[in-house]
Parts: structure tokens; sequence; C-alpha cells
């Protein structure tokens, strides 16, 4: 019993990140139908750029939690004006094109971004410093270290404050309005160029910060980590409703439960057959499954009312 516990606390964990990111491919593709498929690609660019600045900053002296305070606004920078110029050079020229251009460009983009990180950081993998205390945190069986109770706490904080931002807002009526039509949007003063840029910028945020994260959940970080989380980030986006806000974070947090559990389990359900480093097939037989029996989604797509 304390093996599941631990289980569903990593798994809890590994979909915050998946959920974070699947925020961003599922906000965009709810304003102009774009899988953003460079985005895996920024949550690299935010680690590696945290990575830089911490290894910068580690003579100086500053505790572990002054230089994570200081490397996660520089992260957010970089990935926000980096995800600002792809969507300005590559995407909106092809905004009025045949869809496949458009999904074709992202995935030039995102071998694009992997061949710039490695030229830039060498293909080398890179151990991220520990920031934060490693003393386990005892939950009566299970451990929690800081950095994954900080993992959860931000994440719920940051689902939150997106959730008040796109509903009670006034850049949120004009996001969902943009959503809804842009033309008559625009009629009514909203700036729909405007409104996309700060959607891309707001999902490079978010991706920067599951960046961070990741490197010091797992302690590493290369030019190709950002590949397998970004594909898993887009399959939780599309297994709980792709252009779904809740959704994205409902299938981020089940696909994290289901890859955990299915790591811890895997080797007795098959014997020795199959070890924990194939855990990464329960994520898609869960999207199988799931678009199989629900095509739209655990939670459907978002669909706008249009008169």
């Amino acid at each position: 019993m304390d093996i599941f516990f631990q289980q569903i606390i990593n798994g809890l964990v590994l979909g915050s990140m998946y959920a974070l990111v699947a925020l961003g491919y599922t906000m965009v593709y709810g304003i102009i139908n774009l899988i953003n498929f460079a985005h895996g690609e920024v949550l690299m660019v935010g680690a590696l750029t945290s990575w830089t600045v911490v290894t910068f900053l580690a003579d100086s002296g500053l505790p572990g939690w002054a230089l994570l305070l200081i490397a996660l606004p520089c992260a957010i920078f970089v990935c926000s004006a980096l995800n600002f110029t792809i969507e300005k050079l590559a995407y909106r020229p092809l905004r009025n094109a045949p869809r496949l251009a458009p999904l074709i460009t992202a995935m030039g983009m995102s071998l694009l971004l992997q061949t710039l990180a490695m030229i830039l950081w060498k293909p080398n993998p890179k151990p991220f410093p520990l920031l934060l205390p490693t003393d386990p945190i005892d939950l009566g069986g299970a451990v929690i270290s800081v950095t994954q109770l900080l993992i959860l706490v931000t994440t719920g904080v940051i689902l939150a404050a997106l959730l008040w931002l796109v509903n009670k807002t006034k850049l949120g009526r004009a996001m969902r309005a943009t959503a809804e039509n842009p033309r008559v949007a625009s009629l009514m003063g909203v700036r729909p160029d405007m409104v996309i840029s700060a959607t891309f910028i707001i999902g490079a945020a978010l991706a920067a910060i599951a960046g961070m994260m990741w490197a010091l959940n797992y302690g590493t970080v290369q030019h190709s980590m950002g590949f397998l989380p970004g594909l898993k980030a887009f399959t939780a986006a599309v297994m709980g409703g792709i252009g779904n806000l809740t959704g994205a974070m409902v299938g981020g947090i089940l696909l994290g439960l289901i890859e955990a559990i299915g790591a811890g389990y895997l080797g007795e359900l098959t014997g020795g057959v199959l070890g924990s480093h194939y855990a990464d097939i329960f994520a898609f037989i869960a999207l199988i499954l799931v678009l199989t029996l629900r095509p739209s989604g655990l939670l459907g797509e978002r669909v706008a009312d249009r008169a």
C-alpha cells in the first residue's frame, strides 16, 4: 500500500508538470486552431536558461531559494520572447493558409530550436544544481521532497490564477471573443493579433515554469529534453479535450497518475518482462482508449457558440 501512495504522489507531481505544458497547447489551439509542436522545445529553453543563470551565480553565495527566484523570471522572459518571435515570424504569415502549412512549420520550428539549443548549450546532459533541501517529508509510509511539494503548490496556484485570468479579466474576455469569432471581436474593439501574441506569451511562461520544475525534479537538462514532455502534454490536452482549459488540467494529472502507477506495477504485472522504463506505453494506450470511447476527450473540446 505504501508503494501505491508513493506512486500517487509521484503521479501528481508528474501530472502537474504535464498540465502546465498542456495548458499552453490548449490555449493556442482554442484561439487559432494551431497545434504548436515547438511548445516542448520552449520548455527545454526554459530549463536550459534557468540552468545557465543558476550556474553563473553558483559562486555568489546566494541561497538556493534566492537562485531559484532569480532564475525563474529570466527563464520566463527568454521563453516569452522566444514564443512571441515564433508566433510573429513563423505562424502569423500562415494564419489563413491551409492547416497543413502551419503544422509542418511547427514541426520544423521544433527541430530548429533543438538544433540551436544543441549548438548553444552543447549536446551533453548537464546536472542541475540542488537548490532546495533534499530531506524527504514522511507522509506515513510515502515520502515527498520539498521540490515535489513546491511543484504541487506552485501548479495549484498557477492553474487557479489562469482560470481567473481567462474567466474574470478583460484580457480573458478578449481571448474568449477572439476564439469565438476574430472578425466580430475586432469590430467590438478587440485586437486579435495582440490577443494571440498574449496567448503565446502566457503559454511560454507556463512552459518555462514547467521546464524549471522538470530540471529541479530530475536534476538534469539537455537540448532534447523537451520532446517527450511536449508529446505527453499534447497527449494530455487531447485526452482532456483540446481547447478546454479544465480538460488540459484533468488530462495532465490523469496522465501523470496513469504513468506513475503503471511504472510502479508494470514489472510485477508482466512477470518482469517489462520494466518501469516501458511506462510510456500506458500514456498512449490511455489516449487510444479515451479517443475510441470519447473522441472529443474526457471533458469535450471547446466549441464556440456562434450566432
